[in-house]
């Protein structure tokens, strides 16, 4: 539809984009918690194809334009590749559940702990620290490569990025608000970082990073309270854990639904679950873990001094027995149960030794 304009030192009036092309008089409605992601999935706009040919950054349901030039390298553009049927629901959970560092931790509880406790504590924020800059980093690389056709996931990943880099900043807030500070790099980052960024496509970046290193973070994040010493700490490990959780179901949701909708996948996924516990097999000689100077601080802390060693690394051996436990009901829950049955997976008897 073109309009001649009134003045005619002005340009014609191209009016071609009030042609209706797709679906008209749709109305979204609010639910009980607002009009979220999921009230809005309502005819056509909430179709998502199988298959992906959007290169143009275009917005899924909005139709397509002749000449548009490509703005995206989507390398992601199968749907079973990154979809989770929750999608809208860890968006709108991630974004109704926002917390600050600076406001929503009571930093005045903090008082000094003997140098022993603040020093444990101060290594073990550095560890978590130099871990979620990883796990905000990582799955920060997948959001750019993701066909806008499933924005939805990309909504969770960004809100994840999000709440990392509050991790990542709050541990780091603890260990420069007591007189102490940050403590030796423990190189923790060193083989994660190898075993996910070299990742060839999500889902093997997701069940190592979803699955086996923010689950294990998750345990310890549940389990804050032991290491406790105030009720800024306590709400720091409480608010983490939180968000941590949805990160995890993320993962878990994505390879049973990978797992549901491609099949021929399941053994490649295994074999990531393979390596995996592997990894929770070379530990077992040593229960404390692998990465001495952050598992040494976690004795004292859940111990209460260095004088109380012994007591820690009892609690620190239930707590990698927590660990295990735990990262069987995600795999179970994912749609892989099966190996711990066929004898594929060695985790029973890895649980069986640390309850020796």
């Amino acid at each position: 539809m073109t309009t001649p304009a009134a003045d005619e030192n002005l340009p014609e009036l191209d009016l071609s984009w009030m042609n209706r092309r797709g679906p008209w008089d749709t109305h979204a409605k609010p639910g009980k918690y607002g009009l979220t992601l999921a009230d809005i999935q309502v005819g056509e706009y909430g179709e998502t194809p199988q298959q992906s040919q959007n290169l143009t950054g275009r917005s899924r349901g909005s139709p397509p334009r002749r000449a548009a030039m490509r703005i995206g390298g989507y390398t992601v553009r199968t749907k079973s590749d990154i979809w989770v049927e929750n999608a809208s629901f860890l968006y709108e959970e991630a974004l109704q559940r926002q917390w600050s560092s600076a406001t929503d931790v009571p930093w005045e509880t903090i008082k000094p702990l003997p140098d022993d406790v603040e020093q444990a504590q101060c290594q073990l924020a550095t560890f978590l620290t130099e871990v979620e800059f990883v796990a905000g980093d990582v799955p920060a690389r997948w959001i750019s490569v993701t066909t806008p056709d499933y924005f939805e996931a990309r909504q969770v990943l960004l809100a994840q990025v999000m709440d990392e880099s509050r991790h990542m900043d709050v541990f780091r807030k603890r260990a420069l608000a007591n007189g102490g500070g940050l403590m030796k790099a423990t190189g923790a980052t060193a083989g994660f970082v190898g075993g996910i960024d070299l990742s060839r496509d999500f889902t093997e970046m997701s069940s190592r990073l979803h699955i086996s290193g923010e689950g294990a973070v998750l345990t310890i994040f549940r389990m804050g309270e032991l290491m406790a010493y105030n009720d800024a700490e306590k709400a720091i490990y409480r608010l983490c854990a939180q968000d941590e959780a949805r990160h995890v179901a993320f993962g878990v949701m994505h390879l049973r639904y990978m797992s549901q909708k491609a099949p021929e996948r399941r053994e490649e996924i295994d074999t990531y679950l393979d390596e995996a516990e592997g990894g929770m097999l070379t530990d077992a000689a040593n229960p404390a873990g692998r990465l001495t100077q952050t598992s040494e601080s976690l004795c004292i802390l859940l111990g209460g001094g260095r004088d109380k060693f012994d007591e820690g690394f009892r609690k620190i051996v239930a707590i990698r027995r927590r660990q295990l436990q735990e990262y069987k009901k995600r795999v179970i829950s994912a749609g892989f149960g099966e190996r711990f049955e066929n004898g594929r997976s060695r985790l029973n008897e890895l649980m069986a030794q640390t309850a020796a």
